[in-house]
């Protein structure tokens, strides 16, 4: 309150002018503060005039969209369901790819005093085993790295600068339905957080609602997978082995990772394959991470894991992914999770959603009537292929990593694996190519495509030197129909020739 105070004291010989000018800048600071605190229960000013686009959500993909359309001009109203800070177990490692889509979008400054930590690469794990694979940032400035943050304070930042733009209106509420008519969405039903049931009406609708999405039905085909679970820890007060980078520990039966998240914080993410994982309340969990996960980490960071299992803050979360199957729709389009989801093993999500936004940012920058839904279409469908180059690279990656890098009691699968470890500890190019995948800095469905394969030939060679047999060959063939059967699938569902050759694929239009 130094500013009342300071009032106080000078207000008998300040101006009316000054009055009011003291009086607006206590608002400010006092709106400040509710955002600081999490207590994000008002809107942002909104100009006069008829909304333009509505935002369902304000997470990481509806809260950094909302800042790109707004900064662009357009009037834009953010629904979301809950303003306070939410407390996740991903969304906390953004890939360096991502980070350059950050700036792209004027919001990097929302990683700063929020106790974001660089991450220049990962240290992988195996059988005692490690390898370096720093991320190919040579030909970046020295700001570019990877980023891992608590996820809630990043949301936070990003919605504290949402808020100082006078176009945007933030509101809690939760979105129970479309407003549709003759086959074009017209905006949402909801209900705000006093429980009074209102109507947003815009040109233009687009959904970020989350992984668990009520809306996507409508506007797409969603074939939700959930491979695994990831089970969350953190560990304090201790170091990585190697500072500064992500590590992975491809453990039995699948990985386990650690990257820091604040100066003396670890996360820790334990993928558990299926839907089921061991009860937290019993004792189960805790059981099965000291007794099937301890002995396979690092033993710098034994006695801090053993020390987070005790404490007993264990979070768990199902792995979903989802390749984008959109339906064109007249007024509306979905973003970020509620559109496309992957296995969180390679941290791609982030990356994915600011690349998307960029994509639409720009295709919507030259549309001056939102109002004509036809053209409007025309670039909407335009986007789902355009974006096909870096989301698909990613999809693909994340998920092919996952099942390589899972154990197997398949002799081909675990020659697989080991060949997949080996390669990428040669170096050079055999690390820095799809370590430039992962990262999102060099996003190329066709490095993808030839280094997997080159993986496999690869272990297949390994296998038929120095002199092959019978049953070496066998599993040859076997490691590679196998790679075969990891990629081709993925490759089918997020559609080969929209990655391949996205410009020249039906419906796109000229930027």
């Amino acid at each position: 309150m130094v500013l009342v105070d300071h009032y106080v004291i000078g207000g008998f010989i300040a101006s009316l002018f000054g009055f009011l000018l003291l009086y607006n800048l206590r608002r400010n600071v006092h709106r400040q503060r509710r955002l600081k605190i999490h207590e994000f229960n008002g809107s942002a000013a909104h100009s006069g005039g008829e909304t333009d686009i509505v935002i369902v959500g304000a997470g990481v993909a509806g809260a950094a969209l909302a800042y790109a359309l707004g900064k662009d001009g357009r009037r834009v109203h953010v629904i979301e369901r809950d303003l306070t800070e939410p407390d996740r177990i991903v969304g906390e490692l953004l890939q360096p790819g991502g980070y350059l889509k950050l700036i792209d979008l004027g919001l990097e400054d929302c990683l700063r005093d929020i106790d974001a930590q660089r991450v220049f690469g990962y240290a992988l794990y195996k059988d005692g085993k490690d390898a370096m694979l720093p991320y190919p940032l040579e030909k970046f400035s020295s700001d570019i790295s990877g980023r891992s943050f608590h996820h809630g304070r990043f949301i936070q930042r990003m919605r504290e600068k949402l808020s100082t733009l006078s176009n945007v209106k933030i509101e809690q509420g939760t979105v129970t339905s479309l407003v549709e008519e003759n086959g074009t969405i017209l905006g949402v039903n909801y209900k705000t957080k006093s429980g009074s049931e209102n109507t947003a009406r815009a040109p233009l609708t687009i959904v970020c609602d989350g992984c668990s999405s009520n809306l996507r039905r409508t506007l797409c085909t969603p074939k939700v997978d959930v491979p695994s679970c990831f089970v969350g820890l953190i560990l304090e007060d201790c170091n990585l082995p190697h500072a500064n980078h992500g590590h992975v520990i491809l453990g039995d039966p699948s990985p386990i990772l650690f990257y820091p998240i604040g100066s003396n914080e670890i996360r820790c993410l334990v993928d558990v394959p299926g839907q089921k994982v061991p009860s937290i309340a019993n004792g189960e969990m805790a059981k099965y991470l000291k007794s099937v996960v301890a002995p396979q980490i690092p033993p710098q960071l034994y006695d801090a894991f053993i020390a987070a299992v005790d404490k007993g803050n264990i979070k768990t979360m199902p792995n979903r992914s989802m390749p984008a199957n959109p339906h064109p729709t007249p007024g509306a389009v979905l973003l970020g999770d509620s559109f496309n989801m992957r296995h969180p093993l390679t941290g791609g999500g982030m990356t994915v959603a600011f690349s998307d936004i960029v994509v639409l940012r720009d295709l919507l920058r030259p549309v001056q009537n939102l109002h004509d839904s036809a053209n409007l279409c025309k670039y909407l469908e335009s986007f789902f292929t355009l974006r096909k180059p870096v989301a698909s690279t990613i999809n693909t990656l994340a998920g092919a990593l996952y099942k390589v890098f899972c154990a197997s009691p398949d002799p081909a699968r675990k020659e697989m694996r080991e060949a997949c470890f080996d390669y990428l500890s040669l170096g050079g190019i055999f690390s820095q190519g799809p370590i430039a995948l992962l990262s999102g800095l060099h996003p190329s469905p066709l490095s993808l495509f030839l280094h997997f394969f080159a993986v496999a030939i690869y272990g297949v060679g390994r296998l038929l030197l120095p002199f092959p047999s019978p049953r070496r060959l066998w599993l040859g063939i076997r490691l590679f129909a196998g790679a075969s059967g990891i990629l081709f699938p993925i490759l089918k569902a997020e559609g080969v020739a929209q990655m391949l050759v996205p410009r020249i694929s039906k419906g796109a239009v000229s930027m």
